[in-house]
């Protein structure tokens, strides 16, 4: 399966291959932030599935934690994807490839949220346990 996506002004195109590895919402503030949103949708990939087929010189990479890498496009400032090295995951935001039939399975983080959803999905206050969070859930 493949799936291209591009940023606001179309100067980049990123493709993903594949399946992601979880696709879900994050409520973190830093997420919310970036997101502009009260909430951001994400699909995880493993960094060979992902790449950067034109523009790639256009992509500028903001790290306000070791965390989180986040891409952009320089020219229309389009939100492209987040790499999460300690993770060994890229977070391709879930509207930056259309194409991909966003089946959302978890909440992350929803200790901070500001928009109470009620989905019937896990609700993990922080991060699942095997990515160095407490793993524990919360109600909707």
């Amino acid at each position: 399966m493949r799936h291209v996506g591009n940023c606001f002004c179309g100067a980049v195109t990123v493709e993903v291959t594949g399946a992601p590895e979880a696709m879900g919402y994050c409520h973190c503030r830093s997420c919310r932030s970036w997101s502009g949103g009260p909430v951001n949708a994400f699909s995880l990939w493993k960094p060979e599935a992902v790449h950067i087929t034109a523009g790639a010189e256009n992509v500028e990479t903001y790290a306000k934690t070791p965390l989180s890498q986040r891409k952009f496009c320089k020219k229309c400032g389009g939100h492209l994807m987040t790499n999460h090295p300690p993770l060994d995951m890229i977070d391709v935001f879930a509207t930056t490839i259309p194409t991909l039939s966003f089946a959302p399975a978890v909440h992350v983080n929803y200790a901070e949220t500001v928009l109470p959803m009620r989905d019937g999905l896990p609700k993990l206050k922080d991060f699942p346990a095997e990515f160095g969070g407490s793993g524990e859930m919360m109600q909707e």
